[in-house]
């Protein structure tokens, strides 16, 4: 009996145990099995470069800096998308994307921070 491969249905010539007649029908039918789990993390990665790219994008002094929210919000950053916290032993709490964190300060100031 001969083996049909599962993306595109041709015959399959070669190994017994082969499943797919090129790395194209391969790969494209394992990316339509993980679509939807890819494109969910594939966003989510996506906000989250954007976000260190607007905190990378402020100069900072001594590994520090300060900036308002609305300048935040117009280059992009959107303050749902974090990969940790930190929260010092006084109870101050830092959100961090990798290495950039910012900590929110009175009157929507915010220090950005860079962890060494």
């Amino acid at each position: 009996m001969k083996k049909k491969c599962l993306e595109c249905g041709t015959e399959i010539m070669g190994r017994i145990d082969k499943k797919f007649c090129s790395d194209h029908c391969r790969n494209a039918h394992h990316n339509n099995v993980n679509k939807d789990s890819k494109n969910l993390i594939r966003n989510i990665n996506n906000r989250l470069r954007k976000n260190y790219r607007v905190l990378d994008g402020f100069p900072l002094k001594d590994g520090k800096t300060r900036t308002t929210r609305t300048r935040l919000l117009d280059k992009g950053f959107d303050f749902d998308f974090i990969t940790n916290l930190y929260t010092t032993k006084k109870g101050t709490t830092y959100y961090f994307v990798y290495d950039l964190g910012y900590l929110p300060l009175d009157n929507d100031y915010y220090m950005i921070v860079k962890r060494e």
